[in-house]
């Protein structure tokens, strides 16, 4: 049986625009086997994560479980787990570092001031927080029970990265596209990977850690939703803007659909930090021919994101000086 992966890039299938949504990111260390939905199919109380779910539902906020790379015998939960919290708004991002030994602990957390990047929100729950101001990190996903490419491509490039001495390398339990593994998240900036390898990584962490951005196997920023990501990425691509934040996506609008058969159209405004504005049309198609969206499931369509038109406007006129 062919997997997901191997179908989706003999397809050539397009990555960008095709991260998952999150505007802050809530990570959990947590040990051991993961099951299919590991928030509640863990060593993590089953009860723990399901109201950790319930509390990040429509918050903007995404929870999921981190470990380190390497084995993972049953040893039974972990005296202290490592906790990051990250906002990945282009201007207002931040990363926090905490270790508890009390998980319970994050559902004190204000989620919805979390997800609009409070990070007292985060502080107020875990008091021992501090900015994280280390090195990049990277999350590979490499939970095989929802889906074996992540397993059978995601831990070898997350055990090769450790390994090789590569810092701040961790497992992750869901990022998304399991077809584009293996699957790669790289904070502070939130801009998630698929199809990498080593080079590729260390490539990618290098420029982060100069606050630079790598176009090349790139999805998007997960700080907006996906046709936002497209346009974001198609801006880079005309401009050649590598600065992680010098683009925002300031407004992203649907357009009326031209008839029953068209594809849902957005209309991105796309600003850089220096000025220059552009407005991006996305059309969300459906990839063809037929393809598993995930190793073991039924044939489908999965949706992506085409760039149909980028215009920059033009600079309004200011007065001079009065005279």
């Amino acid at each position: 049986m062919s997997r997901c992966a191997t179908v989706s890039r003999v397809l050539d299938e397009p990555i960008a625009g095709t991260a998952v949504h999150a505007r802050t990111w809530l990570l959990l260390e947590q040990p051991g086997p993961w099951g299919p939905e590991a928030l509640t199919s863990s060593r993590l109380d089953p009860a723990l994560g399901r109201a950790l779910e319930d509390a990040a539902a429509g918050s903007g906020v995404r929870v999921a479980l981190i470990r380190r790379p390497g084995r993972h015998a049953d040893h039974g939960s972990p005296p202290v787990r490592q906790v990051y919290a990250a906002h990945t708004a282009p201007g207002y991002g931040w990363v926090r570092s905490a270790v508890t030994s009390e998980p319970e602990r994050l559902l004190d957390i204000d989620f919805a001031a979390l997800g609009l990047g409070g990070a007292g929100a985060f502080d107020a729950a875990l008091p021992a927080a501090v900015p994280y101001n280390g090195c990049p990190l990277a999350f590979v996903c490499t939970n095989g029970r929802r889906d074996r490419c992540c397993a059978l491509l995601g831990r070898p490039l997350a055990a090769e990265l450790a390994a090789s001495g590569v810092t701040g390398t961790w497992e992750v339990t869901h990022l998304g596209g399991h077809r584009f593994s293996p699957t790669l998240l790289v904070l502070p900036h939130g801009y998630a990977y698929g199809r990498v390898d080593a080079p590729a990584v260390k490539e990618i962490l290098h420029r982060a850690r100069e606050g630079r951005v790598v176009t090349e196997h790139c999805r998007g920023r997960s700080a907006w939703p996906r046709p936002g990501q497209a346009a974001e990425l198609a801006v880079r691509a005309r401009t050649g803007a590598t600065s992680a934040d010098a683009l925002d996506v300031i407004e992203l609008r649907s357009l009326p659909a031209g008839g029953d058969a068209a594809p849902p159209l957005w209309e991105a405004t796309v600003a850089h930090a220096g000025g220059r504005r552009w407005r991006v049309v996305v059309a969300q198609n459906s990839a063809g021919p037929p393809r598993p969206e995930s190793c073991g499931a039924p044939l489908g369509s999965p949706l992506r994101m085409d760039v149909l038109r980028i215009e920059e406007e033009e600079e309004e006129a200011t007065d001079g000086p009065a005279s």
